[in-house]
């Protein structure tokens, strides 16, 4: 009865969030139905296979399908509340600066730890180093979802759907990768400090985050640097960092820390 009860708390969460994303476009391009449905499609689906991908980490002691699902929907409506606040830090700095950058960094960094803190990180279900990692993929994939709907719509206003499929495949080896590597290394943190005194925790989180904003700081810097050349170097520096976090996944699998709530 429990796992029909998840299921059915899936399904209809994730036409909820659909719906959201339905409605939040619909509003600002009403005369776009046709397109909106291709940005959802082209948006959402890549986020859903990398989640699906990262899951099979965890298939040992796997998390109920709907924390999984409230953090990936967190993290989707995490993304407004970003759009807000780093077109405030644009107008506040006036130019693309490595400054502004940090300062993007910092606020979806501390908004996808935000979504998967008040999703699984507080939640009974949190049990093992390995849900802290989970959670945060779980919440980065749901960030990287809307965003991802909202530049493939871009794309396709502006140039059709050849530029926007183009778009689509970048932003899901780019993009979606560059959030779960630095949202995964929080996780990582977390997951390490687990059994360390109250302070330590605090002391790993707080490294954990600073990595992650430096990563993704460094990362775009790199990007709009390159004008567009070198993509592939780029690439490849963070399937290096996809590579570690694989690696350790299969360390933290063999941590014996239990969390006791």
């Amino acid at each position: 009865m429990a796992t029909h009860h998840h299921i059915s708390i899936v399904k209809t969460g994730s036409v909820a969030v659909v719906l959201f994303a339905v409605t939040l476009l619909a509003l600002q391009f009403p005369k776009n139905t046709g397109n909106i449905a291709g940005a959802l499609l082209g948006g959402i689906l890549p986020a859903l296979v990398w989640l699906w991908f990262w899951l099979k980490e965890d298939k040992a002691h796997p998390e109920p399908k709907r924390i999984i699902f409230l953090a990936f929907a967190f993290g989707m409506l995490g993304v407004p509340f970003a759009v807000l606040f780093e077109k405030l830090a644009m107008n506040q700095i006036g130019a693309i600066t490595f400054t502004l950058f940090l300062l993007w960094a910092i606020i979806e960094e501390s908004i996808k730890y935000a979504a998967a803190r008040l999703s699984g990180l507080q939640s009974k279900y949190f049990d093992e180093p390995i849900d802290a990692v989970m959670y945060l993929i779980s919440a980065a994939l749901g960030f990287a979802a809307l965003e991802n709907v909202f530049f493939v719509f871009s794309s396709i206003m502006d140039g059709g759907f050849a530029d926007a499929l183009v778009t689509g495949q970048l932003r899901f080896v780019g993009a979606s990768l560059l959030h779960v590597a630095a949202s995964a290394l929080v996780g990582f943190s977390i997951a390490f400090g687990l059994c360390e005194t109250r302070w330590k925790k605090w002391t790993y989180h707080i490294a954990g985050l600073l990595t992650a904003i430096s990563l993704h700081t460094v990362f775009n810097y790199l990007i709009m640097k390159s004008n567009g050349e070198h993509l592939l170097n780029i690439f490849a520096l963070l399937w290096v960092v996809i590579i570690v976090i694989i690696i350790l996944f299969e360390k933290i699998k063999r941590s014996q820390c239990k969390i006791t709530l």
